[in-house]
């Protein structure tokens, strides 16, 4: 009996995803659990095993198609299965459709127009293959210019939503306009969202500055490096973030020599078989829980209406990883040993780094507050960018030595860690964010090793 592939849904926000390479061909034998395809959402990779035994039937999407979830994306079997049944109902990108009438071709409405009409329509569009077909469909209807419309698919893929919002925010041409545009290569004045709607006195000539390998004002030789997915989703949050709240940033340092103590302990005690590595981010982690379940004002997020503050602590991490920055959330972080929160930091920023991270956990409402450390970089201070809809974020710094008192009253030098608390003050006033602050060096300075 044959046996259908699906293309699994990552989360409960993805619709669809792009089907990025396959690893095994129509009429290859494949094992169960072997690797089948790869594919993308627009936070991260992944890909499918053989859910059984048997020949790879058919493939009915190909690499660079966005396929919807739950749709039927292969079908395994035995040699003479029918699969038939299991052909999804859309078609892959680039299937051919059936020949319209000589001199006429076919609208999304089954209506015949003349060919010539057809072909201006649509001329902008094939130039620019990273679309995805429900969204050149879309564009066509309403049309949308695509030209400078920014992509959030994978790779930079033009997707369905990103013309839904391009019509919300007005970003379309006048259909004489469209004409003359597709007909002429002109080219539109501008691309911001409030440029509102384009008519045909509007169009301009291209310019030669704007032409490929050009240079410009005679500042010599460029290179024009496309945005990645992830970046264009980065920007648009921080743009977002800064626009629509009032931010302000707090600085305090910490006095770490106790908790550098405790890292020698760590060190120590592996070498005797302690089986958990627990990094000064951890501790630094581990103490701001504590503190988000005294000053439950900072564990919220603003909702313009409510400021709703969270029982638990759904712990944000920054981590750095080869296709930009990601925030992967650990759920329930305030019920973990400072042992168990070490080891579930480890495996979010792991899979976060391999792409395999849920999608679930990397959307800003999935955490109740955000921890960024650059203490590693060297940085000595920095202004984090809250991830709305949370209230604030804390910047980790590095280790500086500074003068302080000594327990014995004598005067010396003490290692300490810069903390920088961004808050939203619409949601908390600066009293409370101090006195959150000052708990967080708190917590910090009070580490020991009962905790290990």
């Amino acid at each position: 009996m044959a046996n259908a592939v699906i293309m699994p849904r990552q989360g409960q926000s993805v619709e669809s995803c792009i089907l990025t390479e396959w690893y095994k061909s129509v009429g290859e034998s494949v094992s169960k659990g072997d690797l089948l395809f790869a594919y993308e959402t627009d936070k991260a990779a992944f890909e499918e095993e053989a859910p059984a035994d048997g020949i790879l039937l058919a493939r009915f999407y190909e690499e660079g198609d966005e396929v919807p979830v739950l749709l039927n994306v292969a079908v395994l079997g035995k040699e003479g299965d029918s699969v038939d049944e299991f052909r999804p109902e859309e078609e892959p990108v680039g299937a051919k459709k059936s020949e319209p009438e000589a001199g006429y071709a076919a609208k999304d409405d089954d209506s015949l127009v003349p060919e010539s009409t057809a072909q201006t329509q649509t001329q902008t569009e094939n130039q620019n293959t990273a679309i995805s077909p429900r969204a050149r469909k879309l564009a066509r209807e309403k049309r949308v210019v695509l030209d400078s419309l920014p992509g959030t698919g994978p790779g930079g893929r033009i997707i369905e939503r990103d013309v839904v919002e391009a019509i919300r925010q007005g970003k379309k041409l006048t259909p004489l306009a469209q004409k003359k545009k597709e007909a002429e290569g002109l080219t539109v004045p501008c691309d911001k969202p409030d440029c509102g709607k384009y008519r045909t006195t509007d169009l301009l000539e291209p310019s030669e500055g704007t032409q490929s390998g050009g240079t410009a004002g005679g500042t010599g030789s460029f290179t024009d490096v496309p945005l990645s997915n992830v970046r264009k989703i980065i920007a648009g949050a921080m743009y977002r973030s800064l626009q629509n709240s009032a931010q302000l940033t707090h600085h305090l340092s910490a006095n770490v020599a106790g908790m550098l103590q405790l890292r020698r302990q760590v060190k120590l005690k592996q070498e005797g078989g302690y089986p958990y590595n627990i990094t000064l981010n951890d501790m630094v982690c581990y103490a701001v829980i504590q503190s988000l379940q005294l000053h439950r004002g900072a564990n919220a997020h603003f909702l313009n209406e409510n400021i709703r503050m969270f029982d638990r602590v759904n712990l944000g991490l920054a981590v750095d990883t080869d296709r930009g920055l990601m925030v992967p959330a650990l759920l329930n972080a305030d019920r973990f040993t400072l042992p168990e929160l070490s080891v579930r930091l480890k495996d979010i920023a792991d899979k976060s780094k391999k792409g395999s991270i849920s999608p679930d956990l990397i959307v800003p409402e999935a955490a109740t507050f955000t921890v960024s450390n650059l203490g590693n970089y060297g940085v000595e201070m920095f202004t984090p960018v809250i991830n709305l809809p949370q209230v604030a974020i804390l910047g980790v710094n590095t280790i500086i030595q500074r003068p302080a008192t000594l327990a014995d009253g004598t005067f010396g030098f003490q290692p300490f860690m810069g903390l920088s608390l961004t808050y939203d003050h619409r949601a908390l006033d600066g009293g409370p964010a101090t006195l959150f602050l000052a708990e967080i060096k708190k917590q910090i300075e009070q580490l020991s090793a009962d905790l290990l």
